[in-house]
């Protein structure tokens, strides 16, 4: 059990921070107090800002009506990060290693050299990057209690797998999909057609390479133009409609494996490889095991967590500023209690009441 907290509350509600100049003061609103944590007015107001702009961004039009749904929870989301973080602190769960691999993910894919170039390059957004790096460190070290504490007792049966598999076969169903690769000669630089011939003869030589067996990655990574070549020319996945018709009509033509042609493009000579081939519609269950496992898992972990967080309050101290709500308020949180700071004896009562001692 979280070991339980007395605060000694002040007559005001409010905390007073030091402003650049000696002169002014800046006052910051307490607005819900979390064993020994607070959570303030401007804390409040980001959450409920990026709320807003998260739902502006998913569908302009419906953003205002769920807004207005969603926002009565977001004093209540914040004071269950908070309780998630300070029990993680009791299981010991920093979140250290796990933050320098994400970090190191997003350095690769924004294509940076070293962790330096990526805190210049938040910086130069106007984005604090140790801000930034706590509130990757938070969400992880959530990720891990929830996975720890929830997740981890919920393992769903085969039969309720099977259940879910048939009564949701038609949002199961894929599209039809192709992953691709390149292999690029650029011409974009090119003023003579010499120097054109020149490229498309390399490409032709490159296709004769691979024909011969030579690997089709190596070939890209080493002589590819194109922004992937790191990747051995890995483009991702594309469904029906998101390429050029030409290049579409040639690709989804293939199957995996294949190889094109040599294609003249606005960029230059390429050469595509359908590296994988997705016909599309609704999977065997045994092709999407794991996603449908981890969909069920899903439908369980949401009245789980709740539960569980639930426990969590009972074990709290949470006070509320009167004008703020908390939709989760369980009956038997404890609210801190005002007492003097000179009396020894007050946060060994409460604790012990608390307990159910006395």
């Amino acid at each position: 059990m979280r070991k339980l907290f007395l605060f000694l509350l002040v007559a005001c509600t409010c905390i007073v921070l030091p402003s650049v100049t000696s002169a002014d003061t800046i006052v910051e609103e307490i607005v819900a107090r979390v064993n020994n944590a607070i959570i303030t007015r401007t804390e409040f107001q980001k959450s409920r800002d990026d709320l807003k702009q998260e739902l502006e961004q998913q569908d302009p039009a419906t953003a205002d009506q769920r807004f207005a749904n969603e926002q009565k929870d977001v004093l209540r989301d914040l004071i269950d990060q908070q309780l998630l973080l300070q029990r993680a602190q009791d299981m010991g769960i920093t979140g250290d290693t796990e933050l320098i691999k994400q970090l190191d993910q997003m350095r690769k894919q924004y294509h940076l050299d070293t962790l330096e170039d990526l805190q210049k390059a938040a910086e130069q957004q106007g984005v604090s990057f140790e801000d930034f790096k706590q509130n990757i460190r938070n969400g992880i070290i959530r990720q891990q209690v929830i996975g720890r504490e929830v997740a981890s007792r919920l393992q769903p049966t085969p039969e309720e797998e099977q259940k879910f598999y048939n009564e949701h076969k038609e949002e199961l169903a894929e599209p039809e999909q192709i992953r691709l690769s390149e292999l690029m000669i650029s011409t974009e630089k090119t003023t003579s057609d010499d120097q054109i011939a020149a490229a498309k003869a390399k490409a032709d030589g490159m296709l004769a390479q691979i024909k011969k067996g030579t690997s089709f990655e190596d070939l890209a990574k080493a002589n590819s133009n194109g922004p992937s070549a790191a990747q051995g020319g890995d483009l991702g996945y594309f469904k029906r409609g998101t390429l050029a018709k030409q290049l579409e009509d040639t690709t989804f033509a293939m199957k995996a494996g294949d190889v094109s042609d040599v294609i003249r493009t606005k960029q230059g000579f390429v050469i595509l490889k359908v590296t994988e081939h997705n016909k599309g519609g609704i999977p065997a269950f045994k092709d999407i095991e794991p996603r449908v496992s981890n969909a069920v898992l899903m439908q369980k972990l949401q009245p789980a967590l709740r539960t569980y967080l639930e426990q969590l309050r009972d074990d709290a101290y949470i006070d509320i500023k009167p004008g703020y709500v908390d939709t989760a308020a369980s009956p038997n949180e404890t609210k801190p209690v005002e007492t003097s700071a000179t009396d020894p004896k007050a946060k060994k009562l409460k604790k012990r009441k608390k307990l159910g001692v006395i």
